[in-house]
């Protein structure tokens, strides 16, 4: 997790007053004073979150609608991704790229009857939005949502509780949508988030944030969850968070989410290329990258952090973690990095250098724990 400059005062989201009264430790966050944990601390939050239903304030992440006829196929001309062909209330992953290829942001898309919803990551919402209005500004409306707030209700349970809300939340699948009244609250939401398990990603206007967090926390299945279990959960759902697993020095190839670029935008699809690094990524798609996002597990307890350095069994450097912990639910040191590809094979053994010791790991298939995503 990346810590805010210190410099600038944090800014508030609309629950900050509720996460004091439920006693959370607040730490700075893209830019705010977050919860990075309650009274019952990480474990207890993660583990809650698998076996039931955690919620978590997400009102940092930027919320942007783009408005107009063409606001799909200006979106595609700054994402590798299919806007276009979405469908209605169906939700993408995307990201932005530069013109190396390189990862701007990861962001998530919805298209809604009158606008495309997107979410951005806090840290880079400024730039996002800055980056819109100048890229596509002048092919349709681009209007930031800051009075919209974000709550992700996520866990196996989480449809239970929100259903006494609304029972017809329940009829969504895994990345799809739709306008909902949660017990006389108006509220656009997806059926989707970051902790691989089963769950709704909520937008509700900031003035009646508070009364929804607090109808959802008084379902018996609901506690409040942090950013400290955030990240452990989001790590063993083998899930990046930018600025750590991916940044402007690392392309969609490299990172190993190729699955996000659809057919049509590749090299011979209708809609090929047209956004910014389309050959660099292009190339290595047909050719592959010369390194790639995997992940380790170790058999020993000692937990791997971000910046070790990675090494073959001659004691030649090969690559870096750029997430890792001791994962709650799998039980052992699970960790994102990235190898060289030649060692990047599923199976393969490494070593993570750890306090000056080698700490032996295998290239692992991820997630690491099950996902709970709901089908249908």
């Amino acid at each position: 997790m990346s810590a805010a400059d210190s410099s600038a005062p944090l800014l508030k989201t609309p629950l900050h007053a509720l996460h004091i009264e439920l006693g959370a430790k607040m730490v700075p966050f893209g830019g705010y004073d977050m919860p990075v944990q309650y009274p019952t601390g990480v474990m207890a939050e993660h583990k809650h979150t698998r076996a039931a239903a955690g919620l978590f304030d997400v009102s940092h992440m930027g919320q942007v609608r783009l408005i107009g006829d063409g606001a799909a196929a200006a979106l595609e001309t700054i994402v590798p991704v299919d806007v276009i062909d979405l469908g209605l209330f169906k939700q993408r992953y995307a990201l932005f790229t530069n013109e190396q290829g390189g990862i701007l942001d990861d962001l998530m898309i919805a298209r809604r009857p009158d606008d495309l919803f997107v979410v951005v990551n806090a840290g880079c919402k400024v730039q996002d939005i800055a980056h819109m209005q100048a890229k596509i500004g002048d092919k349709c409306q681009v209007l930031p949502l800051p009075e919209q707030a974000l709550l992700a209700l996520q866990g196996p349970q989480a449809v239970t509780a929100l259903s006494r809300l609304n029972p017809e939340v329940a009829k969504l699948t895994f990345m799809t949508g739709g306008f909902f009244n949660l017990d006389g609250i108006e509220t656009f939401l997806t059926r989707s988030g970051y902790t691989g398990e089963d769950g709704f990603e909520i937008s509700v206007h900031q003035d009646q944030a508070v009364e929804l967090a607090r109808k959802l926390l008084a379902q018996p299945e609901v506690k409040p969850i942090g950013l400290g279990a955030r990240d452990s959960l989001r790590l063993e759902a083998g899930l990046c968070l930018y600025g750590h697993d991916i940044d402007t020095g690392t392309t969609p190839v490299e990172a190993s989410l190729t699955w996000a670029i659809q057919k049509v935008r590749r090299a011979g699809g209708a809609r090929a290329g047209g956004y910014p690094g389309a050959a660099v990524v292009d190339e290595q798609l047909s050719k592959g990258a010369a390194r790639k996002r995997v992940g380790l597990v170790s058999s020993e307890r000692m937990p791997v952090r971000e910046g070790a350095k990675l090494v073959n069994a001659e004691g030649v450097e090969i690559g870096v973690v750029t997430s890792g912990t001791l994962g709650p639910t799998v039980g052992k040191p699970v960790a994102l990095a990235y190898l060289a590809k030649e060692f990047a094979a599923l199976g393969t053994e490494v070593f993570a250098i750890v306090r000056d010791k080698r700490t032996p790991m295998t290239v692992s298939s991820t997630p690491f724990t099950p996902n709970g995503y709901y089908r249908g």
